[in-house]
């Protein structure tokens, strides 16, 4: 009899998947959730999505984006065909055949798994589960997460999974602001439960993208870890280099390229003042927190996390060194930051580095102003509360500044003309390079 049921169950899911009339419930509608739900309608699925944020779920219902680089008219074309709908109403997660978790797993002030989210999501979810449906874990977290966690919280005598409901785990794989990589070319790794979880997650994905099927949900939460810690370990690689390449004189950019040259085995990775996003700085002391259950040191990792969040540090170093070659001090100097999101191009300042540059330019008495295209006001966020808006760039004010720092190079920037205004500059991305002239007012950090 539960075969059987397991079966009707399964195949009904399984059927409303292929021809799209299944409900896809997003939970999170941030910047990887409301892409997510954005790709899910352009693929024909209807998509209802739950946010607390109040002010999130009226900007959507009246057509608008608050994610810059997510354009308007997609919306707003998706509400009016009510093809996308978005609610704060929780109870309505049970009109959802799938629902898809998105909620932040950031670091608590001692560097670990914060999932107060997550676990408040889990017991909502419970409270309007019903028979056939599909519970996925998009959010990075430690392997073992999906199991250990949400498992126990949705299992009952009366809901087996496999069998009643489903619970998969699919890392997200978001690039913010990168129109190369969307939802649709980028794969999508999936691991079950069960047999049959996995396979239920494999066909709600593969009528979106390409899915990458592994054995466990823990496999698939570890591969998540392994993507950003790749990236963690040689960015920290190539900014333990910069530091040595300015000490010996050598342009380490040219390096890079360079090697980039070589066909096989190598890839290039850019040094910068840190970094930021909600992965990369994240997901390796997820692992190396997980680790510690095992009685294991993930040495190596846990460098690379410090060599990175040094990297702040180094810039304010580079700073009062080009300050006192001209005889000025950083306590009372006018110092402009120049970018706040983490990368170029985006309004997402996640972690971003620039955060703490400006905290400690505050603490050793510089007076600070900020400009980022992209972020016109700086919001109160768990470590940081500065209460700034961007300050326009204009010669003026640029003449006023001691010294600029480019932390993000967006490419609303003129280069050009921001070396040709200012006092002195800080070149964190290798903004300024090749520009002519007045190559005495440029540091490169």
């Amino acid at each position: 009899m539960n075969e059987k049921k397991m079966d009707t169950t399964q195949l009904r899911l399984l059927e409303i998947i292929q021809n799209k009339t299944a409900i896809v419930g997003i939970i999170g509608l941030g910047y990887v959730g409301l892409p997510l739900a954005i790709h899910f309608v352009s693929k024909g699925f209807k998509v209802i999505g739950f946010d607390l944020d109040t002010l999130k779920i009226d900007k959507l219902l009246h057509g608008e984006s608050y994610i810059k680089h997510i354009p308007e008219e997609p919306i707003r074309e998706m509400i009016h065909q009510k093809q996308l709908d978005v609610t704060i109403d929780f109870s309505r997660l049970s009109e959802a055949d799938c629902i898809l978790i998105c909620v932040p797993t950031p670091l608590s002030d001692k560097m670990e798994p914060d999932l107060r989210y997550l676990l408040e999501t889990t017991k909502t979810i419970a409270k309007y589960l019903r028979r056939g449906q599909l519970v996925v874990l998009e959010s990075t977290t430690y392997p073992g997460t999906t199991e250990e966690m949400l498992l126990p919280g949705l299992a009952s005598d009366d809901m087996k999974v496999g069998e009643d409901f489903f619970l998969a785990f699919s890392p997200e794989r978001e690039d913010p602001g990168n129109k190369k990589f969307t939802a649709t070319n980028i794969p999508k790794v999936v691991g079950g439960v069960t047999s049959s979880c996995l396979e239920v997650a494999t066909a709600l994905y593969n009528a979106i993208t390409r899915s990458v099927p592994v054995s466990s949900t823990q496999a698939a939460e570890l591969t998540k870890l392994l993507e950003n810690t790749f990236r963690s370990v040689n960015i920290a690689l190539v900014n333990e280099l910069k530091i040595l390449s300015h000490k010996m004189g050598i342009d380490l950019f040219e390096v890079i390229d360079a090697a980039a040259t070589k066909p096989f085995g190598y890839t290039p990775f850019y040094p910068g003042p840190g970094l930021g996003g909600h992965c990369i700085p994240v997901d390796p002391f997820y692992l190396a927190w997980k680790a510690r259950e095992y009685d294991f040191s993930t040495r190596f990792i846990q460098l690379a996390g410090e060599i990175n969040v040094s990297m702040p540090y180094y810039v304010i170093e580079k700073t009062v060194e080009a300050l006192n070659k001209q005889k000025k001090s950083l306590n009372g100097s006018r110092i402009m930051v120049l970018g706040i999101a983490y990368k170029k191009d985006i309004d997402d300042d996640r972690e971003s580095p620039g955060y703490a540059i400006m905290k400690m330019l505050l603490e050793k008495g510089a007076i600070v102003v900020y400009n980022d295209p992209w972020i016109p006001k700086l919001q109160a966020s768990r470590k940081y509360d500065f209460q700034m808006s961007s300050t326009p760039i204009t010669p003026e004010v640029l003449v006023e500044m001691d010294a600029a720092i480019i932390v993000t190079d967006h490419s609303d920037y003129d280069f050009a003309e921001i070396v040709k205004h200012s006092n002195l500059i800080i070149d964190t991305r290798n903004a300024t390079k090749g520009i002519k002239g007045a190559v005495e007012k440029i540091f490169y950090a």
